[in-house]
């Protein structure tokens, strides 16, 4: 799987869901896209990953 430009390798399947909080990102701060289509948040926990799937993940930062 390719995760914004870097290889990585699952080990087994995951959800969207538990692959953002094994990875550290606050689920509720990011958006997901898989094979250049965003995933809702309300289908993170319903979304199973592949190993063939590009995911860009884009969180946001407050700042002032």
């Amino acid at each position: 799987m390719i995760v914004n430009g870097k290889e990585q390798t699952l080990t087994e399947s995951v959800t969207v869901s538990a692959f953002l909080e094994t990875a550290g990102y606050n689920s509720k701060r990011v958006v997901v896209e898989r094979n250049r289509i965003i995933i809702p948040q309300s289908e993170f926990e319903s979304t199973w990953l592949l190993d063939s799937d590009t995911l860009e993940i884009v969180h946001f930062v407050g700042g002032g």
